[in-house]
């Protein structure tokens, strides 16, 4: 039985409780059980992001979170993950929120890339800009988009 596979994308206020829940389960599951690295994930930057979320039928499969930088004109792509590797949901989650941030008006996109991580997102186009940093015990280096502008 194939499963219907749908992208959300949903600002805070409009996730429902049960949404919101399996979020923040499959962010444990994925950043604190799966990498044992305890921190604390609700930093307050949910309330202002937009969270695209891929499920397969009532699982989710990818997420990740878009949200602007308030002190200058950078957005963020973030907490980025898939459930079921091996499936091209990484890319397509990746290819959503740069979508997701280019309508919200984004130029220039930034994360903060697990250096394990760097070729994925340099297969979507990101560049490192930041030498190695340890980020909650894991090696990290920042990576930037600048996105074309439509002339």
């Amino acid at each position: 039985m194939n499963k219907k596979i749908k992208t959300y994308i949903q600002t805070f206020d409009s996730l429902t409780n049960h949404e919101l829940y399996k979020i923040l389960k499959a962010r444990a599951a994925v950043f604190i059980v799966e990498q044992n690295c305890p921190y604390q994930d609700l930093d307050d930057i949910d309330f202002r992001s937009t969270h695209i979320t891929i499920f397969c039928g009532q699982e989710i499969v990818a997420y990740s979170r878009v949200f602007k930088d308030n002190d200058h004109d950078l957005w963020h792509i973030g907490r980025v993950l898939t459930i079921q590797r091996n499936k091209h949901y990484g890319l397509q989650i990746m290819n959503e929120s740069i979508e997701v941030a280019k309508r919200l008006g984004a130029k220039t996109i930034e994360l903060e890339a697990q250096c394990y991580a760097i070729p994925f997102y340099e297969k979507v186009g990101f560049k490192i800009n930041s030498d190695e940093f340890i980020l909650d015990g894991i090696p990290h280096k920042r990576m930037r988009l600048q996105l074309l502008s439509s002339i």
